[in-house]
């Protein structure tokens, strides 16, 4: 038997939701075949085409296992064979300890996962909680607004990306993304993210992948270590010895991977302090909007919305003056979290379950920040100008982790508001109304001020006066980069790899694992240890 690939089916989105999209799509793989003599094996690719709305249908490529006598290539078909991956050899330098990673977000996750399977033993530290004690901590947050500084959306296993939409969704062409799929649809991902354009996974289901890719790793040999926040490092000569761990002990290592995160800041002072190479990067920041799902669905889909079950996302972008304004993270049926990881600093983003059945549809909408809008050449400028929001949106929402939010119609117009219209706020926490402006450095809130009219050209339900707006998006990525060099090492100390969203070297979650399984390369091309 071999696979072989059926490329360019069409189903309207009727049809598939009477009959079944599977069913459809083998109906239609035996017509083209001209046989029953083969096996379905499930969808390779799909896409909803939505060009004309009153004919949208599904996009789909098939696989099929057929027997060998089949002539696949004369009649046009391509052959899907397994790629075959090259087995790194172990570099010449032993380790007389094994690598320690600092994080265990998706990058520093896949990089133990990787170094575990060649025999590296890694020890993964956490400074936050392991997942479901995390996910206690998190709850007794957005309940009370009792915040844990080490364990919540930002810290802890899984990383911040455990308490999102869990997209998958990148712009890397990068082969390891298959490498991931398979690795997370082992550990319990649904094989929907093997196909789909746009796969997530949700936040539900996440979590569950992440322990068991965990259990994985300690049954190769690695270790974890939550509660325990990397407080310093030892360098002698410009080679790497140790890491402090609470101020308390050491740690004594050759390789630190530095898969922190973007939400570090202490650890960034803490290394900048040490010398180590970092600089200035672009980010974004401003607020992010819900709409009712029920209006973005009859936007994209129109009248056919009801014939498709899942919900609708979009991506909208605009040139405003000389920078560009976005919409980011958009989470279709989703909710808006209360991301704060710092006593006196508001923090949000967007969340959504693996069946994107709620009410609302969110996104965050941002606009460029660039280190000329820093007014400093500090590495930490970036950070601070994200302070600076943060703070203004907890004291606009009274203190206590209440959250301001303001209408689009009053935020256009000015006004602080005082009730919501047919969207009410889908947030895990208290809302309080406020003018939002206020928060915002003003060439932001002219950017997002400025991008409406764009946005309502393309998407006209986007200027829904009823809107509500939620205050304040600063953490799309990291404010700072720690430099490396080619080989994924930092430039000024031997032994430490900066990697994933935190180093300023990817953004989400599928990026931060390549980036990840990256760094491990490099580390097993240049080492080995037997533990």
């Amino acid at each position: 038997m071999k696979t072989i690939l059926i490329k360019g089916i069409a189903v309207p989105v009727e049809k598939a939701f009477r009959e079944g999209l599977d069913n459809s799509v083998e109906s239609f793989v035996r017509r083209r075949l001209g046989t029953s003599d083969f096996e379905y094996a499930g969808l390779y690719g799909k896409s909803i085409d939505a060009r004309r709305k009153s004919n949208i249908k599904y996009m789909v490529s098939a696989k099929v296992r057929i027997g060998d006598a089949f002539d696949a290539a004369g009649r046009g078909f391509a052959v899907l064979e397994k790629p075959v991956r090259d087995v790194m050899a172990g570099g010449g330098r032993m380790l007389a300890n094994p690598p320690v990673i600092a994080g265990s977000g998706p990058c520093g996750l896949f990089c133990a996962y990787l170094l575990a399977q060649y025999g590296f033993s890694p020890l993964v530290i956490e400074r936050g909680k392991a997942i479901d004690d995390r996910k206690k901590s998190v709850r007794d947050f957005w309940k009370t607004g009792n915040l844990d500084p080490e364990s919540n959306v930002q810290f802890g296993e899984g990383g911040a990306g455990t308490f999102s939409d869990g997209k998958l969704v990148t712009r890397i062409n990068d082969p390891r993304c298959l490498l991931i799929e398979e690795i997370l649809m082992k550990h319990g991902a649904p094989a929907s993210i093997s196909y789909d354009a746009k796969p997530h996974i949700g936040t539900d289901i996440l979590s569950n992948v992440i322990k068991n890719i965990r259990n994985e790793i300690l049954s190769l040999g690695g270790r974890f270590q939550y509660d325990s926040r990397m407080s310093g490092i030892k360098v002698q000569n410009g080679m790497l010895q140790a890491v402090l761990v609470n101020d308390e002990y050491e740690i004594g290592t050759d390789v630190l991977v530095l898969a922190i995160g973007h939400s570090a800041r202490d650890t960034y002072r803490m290394l900048l302090d040490a010398g180590v190479g970092m600089e200035q990067k672009p980010f974004s920041a401003g607020l992010r909007i819900e709409h009712l799902q029920a209006d973005v669905n009859y936007s994209q889909w129109g009248e056919q919305s009801k014939y498709i079950e899942e919900a609708a996302g979009y991506s909208l972008n605009q040139r405003t003056g000389d920078r560009t304004t976005y919409t980011f993270c958009m989470c279709p049926g989703g909710v808006v979290v209360n991301a704060s990881s710092e006593q006196g600093y508001l923090s949000i983003n967007g969340m959504s379950y693996s069946n994107r059945r709620g009410r609302n549809a969110n996104s965050a909408w941002v606009a460029e920040v660039r280190p000329c809008d820093l007014g400093s050449s500090d590495p930490m400028a970036g950070v601070e100008f994200q302070r600076r929001m943060e703070e203004a949106a907890f004291k606009a929402g009274g203190g206590g982790f209440t959250a301001p939010v303001q209408l689009l119609g009053d935020f256009i117009k000015g006004g602080t508001g005082s009730h919501f219209g047919r969207v009410r706020p889908a947030f895990t926490g208290r809302t309080a109304f406020a003018e939002l402006g206020g928060i915002l450095p003003g060439f932001i809130a002219e950017s997002l001020r400025m991008s409406l009219d764009g946005f309502a050209r393309r998407l006209p339900f986007f200027i829904d006066n009823e809107a509500v707006l939620t205050g304040s998006e600063t953490r799309t990525s990291s404010p700072l980069r720690i430099r490396r060099n080619t080989d994924c090492i930092s430039v000024t100390h031997n032994g430490i790899y900066p990697a994933g969203e935190g180093a300023g070297y990817s953004g989400g979650i599928m990026s931060s694992a390549v980036d990840g399984l990256k760094v491990a390369e490099s580390i097993i091309k240049m080492y080995n240890y037997r533990g």
